[in-house]
């Protein structure tokens, strides 16, 4: 007897990899040899090293996670649901660092490897994650030649009314940094955008051979093994970043930067939340010089993004920490309906939505948002509204196939 595993309801490679948030899976028999009942019994589990990634599963869309799960699967073919999650606290470090294994009785009858894709602090990467994200961010940049060009147009003055100033500041950098992370997974699979905290040290990232050393003048010096050399922006070589008056960022925090603690606490309610976007967003932007501490010439540093994807976890982690996922709640976003055309909830975002003029900026570079082989969400011309519900807590079809190492589902 042979059993067929799909995860993410998808028999495609490309859809193994799974997060804290459930991904619906299904089983079926594709060759009943042997096998003389219109059922069998399969119990699936999840196998890897200790220092791996690890799953849980359940059989519904609700209940209890369990480390292993038996199901009756018929054997004329159909399909069983269950649903897999990465168990928290245990993110793979390579891809197909979990097995996931159904066995009759002691006789395995089929197996399929997956990952747990994690967003991760950058301070913390192995080696080989690191290499691999600075790898494909290379490529996607090819030396100013690449698709990233998109993504730096989309991050200037013309597009500063989109982005900023207004309530979809969260929502509107957490399609952009998604939409970059799937390009980026469109090379290298096993890659997930890491986070900078800039409320800690961070000595591992602030290195040649990972984010780069910043010299006197701003230049940004880079291993001779580190393809971040390479990185080029607006027909111009490399990246100018320096911090200012003193500031080592490999000891200290950034200097005036609110905690963790700090922006947790801003209030409840999404309007004295949204107040971050001047500290601790704005003053980690501004603790340097260099194009990073400008709105017109920030995505030029590899390093916006990192500082970003803190933003969006610090924004994820009040979410969970308030309940604050339902946009039909007021407390989850500030909801004004005089707010500006692309801050309201059900505003299409630009530049994913192509449109141009009037009140919009006079091109939309890039095209729709990546499509992901995991998740249909947030749609390939998303609305601010449907940014909110990221894991899909209140709707599975809502989900987005990330999650951040340090905020539970």
């Amino acid at each position: 007897m042979n059993v067929e595993l799909q995860i993410n309801n998808s028999a495609s490679p490309v859809a193994r990899f799974v997060s804290w948030t459930p991904s619906p899976c299904r089983v079926r028999v594709t060759n009943p040899s042997g096998v003389t009942t219109a059922t069998v019994n399969l119990t699936i589990t999840g196998v890897s090293a200790a220092s791996a990634g690890a799953v849980v599963f359940r059989s519904g869309a609700a209940g209890v996670f369990s480390n292993s799960l038996t199901l009756s699967i018929p054997t004329n073919g159909s399909s069983v649901p269950f649903f897999v999650a990465g168990r928290f606290g245990r993110p793979s470090v390579n891809n197909g660092d979990v097995t996931i294994q159904a066995r009759n009785g002691a006789t395995l009858v089929g197996s399929v490897q997956v990952m747990v894709r994690i967003r991760k602090n950058a301070n913390s990467l192995t080696t080989g994650e690191r290499n691999r994200f600075v790898s494909a961010f290379a490529q996607l940049n090819n030396q100013g030649l690449g698709r990233f060009t998109d993504f730096r147009d989309m991050h200037t003055f013309a597009g500063d009314l989109e982005a900023h100033g207004g309530p979809a500041f969260l929502p509107w950098h957490r399609a952009y940094l998604l939409d970059l992370e799937r390009e980026l997974q469109a090379i290298d699979p096993s890659v997930s955008l890491p986070y900078w905290r800039f409320d800690q040290p961070a000595p591992n990232l602030f290195t040649p051979d990972f984010i780069g050393v910043s010299d006197s003048l701003g230049t940004v010096h880079f291993s001779n093994t580190n393809p971040f050399q390479f990185w080029k922006t607006d027909g111009v070589q490399g990246v100018n970043r320096r911090p200012l008056n003193g500031w080592n960022p490999n000891t200290q925090p950034g200097p005036s930067v609110r905690t963790e603690a700090q922006t947790l606490a801003l209030g409840a309610q999404f309007p004295a939340f949204r107040t971050m976007q001047g500290n601790p967003h704005g003053t980690a932007h501004t603790r340097w010089g260099g194009s990073i501490s400008s709105i017109n010439t920030a995505a030029k540093d590899p390093l916006f993004f990192l500082l970003h994807c803190n933003v969006d976890r610090l924004w994820a982690k009040w979410q969970r920490q308030n309940g604050r996922f339902n946009p039909a709640q007021a407390a989850s976003y500030d909801s004004n309906p005089g707010n500006r055309i692309g801050h309201r909830l059900p505003d299409t975002m630009w530049p994913w939505n192509g449109i141009t003029g009037g009140q919009r900026p006079p091109t939309a570079p890039g095209g729709t948002l990546a499509a992901s082989p995991c998740v249909s969400a947030p749609g390939l011309q998303p609305q601010v509204q449907s940014t909110l519900d990221y894991q899909g807590l209140l709707n599975a079809t809502s989900r987005m196939a990330f999650d951040y190492d340090d905020v539970q589902f």
